[in-house]
């Protein structure tokens, strides 16, 4: 058993034969309030990412489907640039979009 004494920065427990105390600085005591606050931001911030994953991974693409060319989407109408000019210069336009 220990018994901390947080104003004077001591730590006393029973040893073998007497009390063993254990005393610190305020600036080591600082330091590792520090790294514990850092040390629960990193876990809250861990968990959640891992939330957040889960909800990603439901809609998320297949990362194992290799895209090898351009794959134009459904629903496309091609559209001349300049019906005037007779090269065959075109593009692709979604006919899903809103009128906005």
């Amino acid at each position: 058993m220990a018994v901390p004494n947080y104003t004077n920065l001591k730590l006393k427990m029973l040893g073998p034969h007497r009390v063993i105390t254990i005393g610190t600085s305020f600036q080591r005591a600082y330091e590792c309030e520090v790294k514990t606050y850092e040390l629960t931001l990193a876990t809250l911030a861990s968990e959640e990412l891992t939330a957040i994953g889960k909800d990603i991974v439901e809609g998320a693409p297949d990362v194992k489907r290799v895209a090898r060319s351009f794959e134009p989407a459904e629903n496309i109408k091609e559209v001349l640039i300049d019906p005037d000019n007779s090269i065959d210069k075109m593009v692709r336009i979604g006919t899903t979009l809103s009128p906005k």
